[in-house]
């Protein structure tokens, strides 16, 4: 178990729920749904790692199972962060 330094805020971080359509999180007093369409990656992989969540700092939310990290803002609004790929030519 470790200790947290006296007088500093945690926020605490979970997933309460997951759908076909996408899961929630429960961030501190505030829950945040993440629909599979924004966030793809997220819907073939096993319940156990997207249970498997961790708050890295006040804006940074990381699933370590998954590789997968993401910040606060880009979850509360992912229409202001549009999925974009680029391919790169063949060289």
């Amino acid at each position: 178990m470790k200790s947290k330094v006296p007088g500093t805020h945690i926020l605490e971080v979970e997933v309460t729920n997951i759908s076909k359509h996408g899961f929630w999180i429960l961030l501190g007093e505030e829950e945040i749904f993440l629909p599979f369409r924004d966030f793809p990656w997220f819907e073939t992989s096993p319940v156990s790692a997207i249970l498997h969540l961790e708050m890295l700092g006040p804006e940074h939310l990381y699933w370590p199972d998954l590789d997968i990290d993401l910040t606060v803002e880009s979850v509360r609004h992912p229409e202001k962060y549009p999925l974009v790929s680029r391919l790169m030519p063949n060289e």
